[in-house]
């Protein structure tokens, strides 16, 4: 994997002395600082199996990671064929945990997730038959070709990790993380996500096209490969406890409290934003909150700074809020909106 450049200093992050970029105030003087080195290999190594096959889309992979520590789910949006379900995948081979996927289909019942009562007649007793939601990294495909009733099934398993059946609850294991996808073009035969639904995805990333190096350098990897054989090449490289390291460790990382300031009031504004219809929950406070000490955290640095906070607000954020009806109309995007509100608001020094 490639070493991490910080853009804004030109060098390279240690875990005992961050990039440059501001300044640690007092209070931070005295505190100790944190070894950060398990989750610069955790993120190194997982990096150096994805880059076996997947060209670019650094960005997508260091988000993905960050939910992972940070313990959120992540809604993957993005036209066909950009390896939205291939990252996925080949994510789920780095990591020790049971890999679950599921293909959402209209015709397709909350049983078929989360699972059924079955009756057994030679023992003559009900038994529970666990669904494919069982699992420790799920990826749904398509998640936006369910009707509503199956994406409200979803809502329990997404928020407290746990399934209940028939008045029994069946809690998931650890790491519980789960990836969606869908296709913002095709719209035939697609449901719109509940609003409840979306706001449990911690990210919703929006993947783009390759640049043209990285188009170039995907036909030069696969030339003799038709069948991407080198997929099979990425190994597991960590495992539960290692993951549950790094979250520990990532909750550890300081903010100061004129940041715990600047989200709420990033978030607040959302909620009394003329172009917005819909504004942002404190789920939103939060995420933006565990997101910024994780990037911090896979950065090198032991404490978080805005730039943190501005570069997790847009995937955080984009899936929350929704745009008045005259703003839609004359062409305003989510994006648009987000970037105002973090124009607006004066950033802690």
């Amino acid at each position: 994997m490639e070493e991490y450049n910080d853009p804004r200093s030109g060098d390279q992050p240690d875990d005992l002395n961050p990039p440059a970029g501001p300044e640690p105030q007092p209070e931070d003087w005295d505190r100790p600082r944190l070894d950060l080195s398990h989750v610069r290999v955790a993120v190194e190594r997982i990096q150096e199996e994805l880059d076996k096959v997947i060209v670019g889309q650094q960005n997508t992979i260091e988000l993905l990671l960050g939910a992972i520590f940070a313990g959120g789910h992540v809604l993957l949006e993005g036209v066909p064929g950009i390896a939205k379900t291939l990252t996925a995948k080949l994510l789920a081979q780095t990591l020790d945990a049971r890999f679950s996927r599921i293909q959402f289909t209209p015709d397709l019942m909350p049983s078929d997730v989360l699972g059924t009562t079955v009756y057994n007649m030679k023992e003559g007793e009900f038994y529970f038959s666990h669904g494919p939601v069982f699992a420790q990294l799920i990826l749904i495909d398509e998640i936006n070709r369910a009707p509503a009733k199956t994406q409200a099934a979803l809502f329990e398993v997404m928020e407290e990790h746990q399934v209940t059946v028939d008045g029994k609850t069946y809690p998931m294991s650890f790491p519980f993380f789960v990836v969606a996808t869908q296709n913002p073009i095709e719209q035939e035969g697609t449901y719109k996500l509940p609003e409840a639904q979306l706001d449990r995805f911690l990210l919703k990333i929006n993947m783009d096209y390759p640049n043209l190096a990285e188009e170039q350098q995907i036909l030069r990897r696969f030339r003799h490969d038709f069948s991407m054989q080198v997929k099979e090449d990425v190994k597991q490289v960590l495992t539960k406890e290692d993951i549950a390291q790094c979250r520990a460790l990532i909750q550890r990382i300081h903010m100061r409290e004129e940041l715990l300031d600047y989200i709420a009031a990033i978030v607040h504004n959302t909620r009394n934003n003329g172009n917005l219809f819909l504004g942002a929950s404190p789920r939103a406070s939060l995420a933006i909150l565990k997101m910024a000490k994780a990037v911090a955290a896979m950065r090198g640095r032991d404490f978080a700074t805005p730039d943190d906070i501005q570069h997790v607000a847009y995937p955080v954020l984009n899936h929350r809020i929704l745009l008045t009806p005259e703003r839609e109309m004359e062409g305003y995007t989510t994006g648009d909106v987000i970037a105002d509100i973090l124009e607006s608001i004066e950033v802690p020094r």
